[in-house]
């Protein structure tokens, strides 16, 4: 049986225990004897034996050899110092008695003075862990860079636990980074990350504080929901870690995660408020263009309008004006969208709900379309009794607008274009729907219709002039009412199905 260098240290110690003992027994049997020869009393021998014990305790931290030092000094008292000598026997009653009192005396004393040294050592070790997560932590609180944290926690960990520390940083995706850094005596360098997989697949199995690999003992620091590097000890040196040690190691790592996690969240501020930043100048910007063009296209409209009716249809303009006209009122449309995007995303467009009747917004919202694209006939189904829906009327219709107009672009004229509105009574929902004949949904794009400037491939003729608001305003507006809306391909044949539902009731806030 082989045995190993650790086994063979244990073995030294507990050799040199055992001198140790045999050589304080020994020394004070040899002053027993010369304190007898002077003529003093058995009772300064005793103490010659306790002073031993004592000793013995002072300079073995093992609580058996404690209690051993006490059994083999009331043996080789009795031995040496009781009548008859050289024996264990003993004949006065007296020497019994001096015998149970001395091996108590020796047993307590041993066993005080041990938890004595134990409790200053276990003092010392936290002293000494309170300095090092101290310095620690004020080293932490100045760093400016999470390879600044990772480079201070390995030298921090280096000097105080383990020599040879390392620390190997995870990007936010939860990865390993492709170097690690690692303090070696009087430098700190930089090596390549070993195979990531193997490490990965290492941490996934972790049912320890630590994951053992072939060179490093890996010690994650761990976020509240991910994890942020590893603290990487020598193998070698790591398997000779004291509690003590690891103990301090543990408080030395949730330091650097709390720091780790800091400069990470200070991070996350910083991005989150240069993305409100640039968001809020994008919207500024849309909507001062969107106001400046507002009054030009107006007067394009207006201008073009008056035009066409003093231009007869043969006359070889009259194409040449209806083309602006139509233009003016798409680019009329979108600043409209782009301005009520920005105000809906702001929180500056208020939602006023009143009750209207469903089947005059539809009407509205159909001739509206109807009038601008000519070539359309949409059919408009309402309940037959007055329906009223609490909604803001002028959004909810500019909604209408966007799905009709979007149904428009993917049908071709005269194509069925159908809206309609019917009541859910189980659910207090008025169900808002808008159907075409086109070319229906794809897979890809179903997922993504409302996502803001996402725009449809289906029907690339049409879809040119298309720059993704619509149905990103269609969605605003709906779940501004507190409402949901959703769109799929039609069952009863070709075409697409919007469809969005308000709820009946108004919230009050008390």
């Amino acid at each position: 049986m082989k045995v190993t260098m650790a086994q063979k240290n244990q073995i030294k110690t507990v050799l040199l225990h055992f001198v140790i003992v045999l050589a304080l027994l020994l020394s004070a049997a040899g002053i027993g004897y010369l304190l007898r020869g002077l003529g003093l009393p058995e009772a300064n021998i005793v103490i010659v034996f306790f002073l031993a014990v004592l000793l013995t305790s002072l300079l073995i931290s093992s609580y058996a050899f404690a209690i051993l030092a006490s059994v083999l000094a009331a043996f080789l008292f009795n031995f040496l110092f009781t009548e008859p000598y050289f024996s264990f026997a003993v004949h006065a009653p007296s020497y019994m008695v001096t015998l149970f009192i001395m091996s108590i005396a020796a047993l307590l004393t041993s066993t005080v003075t041990f938890h004595a040294k134990r409790n200053e050592r276990s003092a010392m070790e936290r002293e000494l862990e309170s300095r090092a997560l101290y310095a620690l932590t004020n080293l932490l609180t100045d760093a400016k860079t999470f390879p600044e944290i990772a480079e201070l926690a390995a030298d921090t960990i280096s000097k105080s636990v383990c020599a040879g520390a390392a620390c190997l940083c995870f990007d936010k995706n939860g990865k390993p980074e492709d170097s690690y850094i690692q303090c070696l005596p009087g430098q700190a360098v930089r090596r390549r990350t070993e195979d990531v997989s193997d490490l990965l697949q290492r941490l996934s199995d972790l049912d320890a504080g630590f994951v053992a690999g072939p060179v490093f003992y890996d010690w994650p620091i761990y976020a509240k929901d991910s994890i942020l590097g590893l603290i990487r000890l020598p193998r070698e040196k790591a398997q000779r870690l004291s509690a003590a040690q690891i103990r301090i190691l543990r408080s030395m790592i949730e330091s650097t995660a709390l720091a780790m996690d800091r400069f990470r969240a200070s991070q996350q501020r910083i991005h989150l408020h240069e993305e409100t930043v640039r968001e809020r100048y994008r919207v500024n910007l849309l909507r001062a263009i969107s106001h400046d063009l507002r009054t030009p296209l107006a007067g394009m409209m207006g201008t073009s309008e008056m035009l066409l009716g003093m231009t007869d249809r043969s006359d070889p303009r009259y194409p040449l004006m209806e083309g602006i006209h139509h233009d003016a009122g798409w680019l009329h449309s979108l600043v409209e969208n782009i301005l009520s995007l920005t105000r809906l995303q702001d929180g500056t467009l208020a939602i006023s709900k009143q009750m209207e009747a469903a089947e005059e917004i539809l009407g509205g919202a159909a001739r509206y379309v109807m009038r601008h694209h000519p070539g359309y006939d949409i059919e408009v189904h309402a309940p037959e009794e007055l329906f009223l829906v609490p909604m803001d009327a002028k959004l909810i219709s500019q909604a209408l607008i966007n799905l009709l107009e979007n149904a428009i672009k993917h049908t071709d004229p005269p194509g069925e274009i159908c809206v309609s509105v019917e009541e859910d009574r189980e659910n207090r929902k008025a169900v808002f729907s808008v159907r075409d004949r086109g070319s229906g949904i794809g897979g890809a794009d179903l997922p993504h219709i409302f996502e803001l400037f996402y725009t449809s491939h289906a029907k690339e003729s049409d879809s040119r002039k298309g720059v993704g608001l619509g149905l990103t305003i269609c969605d605003t507006i709906v779940k501004a009412h507190g409402g949901t809306i959703w769109a799929r391909n039609r069952a009863d044949g070709p075409g697409a199905e919007f469809v969005f539902s308000l709820p009946l009731e108004v919230e009050t806030h008390g």
